[in-house]
């Protein structure tokens, strides 16, 4: 068990999930490595420690206690089978994780009795198998699933899938609903789940408000005193608009968080009711 007072964080250290997992962590305050040599980072200002592994094995570490928290792949935390809890969606990292056989072979996951499995993740498809009380055999294979079928080392494979174009190019095609639908996720250990720690309900906080900022910008605009409520119920913001009197008298300025989605929509609503000097900034980090 880890003696340090400090958190102690899981990150992948190469993969899918690294860049982006390393710019939510600098982004929310904490010192990240510079070179991929480095395995441990320690942030004393933040008193976090960063230890840099194989995405495969952070639920391992976690979950026995070694780590406080991890970033991984929710597939990966699942195909552990390690005592570890997703405590948080990162919302980066989306995959979806699917059966595949050759074109027009096979339509239902009920065809799959009898059938040889090949994948890189055989504890999620094993279990997905025995939850559907179907007898298969799960050929475990370390990467490059989709060449097994050719090769005559499987029937069927499962694995993840995002455009299909290599499928497509294997002579493969998806069938059956998906096994899972897969993202970065924060995981803790399943026994301290229910214990309250400060420094990961900061480390959460600081996440979420990167999260929140990456969805909203901040937009403040000029409008007359007798067009402000119609204006507001553009922007109505996450509490309330902020509305301050201006030099100049009947107008105001007013301040809002929108989504960004909707920026350039609101922005051309704002302005056909008269709002003026509509300006738009990015939002770093906040606090809800």
């Amino acid at each position: 068990m880890p003696t340090s007072d400090m958190l102690r964080v899981a990150m992948p250290n190469k993969g899918a999930l690294a860049e982006a997992s390393a710019q939510i962590m600098r982004e929310s305050g904490y010192r990240v490595r510079r070179e991929s040599k480095e395995l441990v980072v320690v942030d004393a200002e933040q008193q976090v420690e960063l230890f840099y592994l194989r995405p495969r094995d952070i639920a391992v570490y976690v979950g026995r206690g070694h780590l406080d928290v991890g970033i991984t792949g929710r597939d990966l935390l699942l195909d552990s089978g390690a005592p570890a809890t997703e405590v948080m969606q990162l919302g980066f990292g989306a995959s979806t994780f699917r059966y595949a056989a050759r074109t027009g072979q096979i339509s239902s996951v009920d065809e799959l009795d009898g059938k040889r499995i090949a994948t890189s993740f055989a504890g999620l498809v094993g279990k997905d198998l025995a939850d559907k009380g179907i007898d298969a055999s799960v050929v475990h294979l370390d990467g490059a699933v989709e060449t097994a079928v050719t090769l005559g080392v499987a029937d069927v494979i499962a694995d993840v899938v995002e455009t299909g174009t290599t499928l497509r190019n294997a002579g493969l095609e998806v069938f059956g609903d998906p096994i899972l639908h897969s993202e970065a996720v924060l995981i803790r250990p399943q026994d301290r789940v229910a214990e309250p720690d400060a420094a990961v309900e900061v480390l959460i906080r600081r996440l979420q408000g990167v999260q929140t900022a990456s969805r909203y910008v901040m937009m403040d605009y000029d409008i007359r005193v007798e067009l402000v409520e119609q204006a507001c119920a553009l922007t109505p913001g996450l509490e309330s608009p902020t509305v301050s009197p201006l030099h100049r008298e009947g107008y105001v300025a007013v301040r809002s968080m929108v989504p960004r989605s909707s920026t350039n929509a609101v922005m051309d609503r704002l302005y056909e009711i008269g709002a003026r000097a509509i300006l738009v900034t990015e939002i770093a980090a906040c606090r809800l």
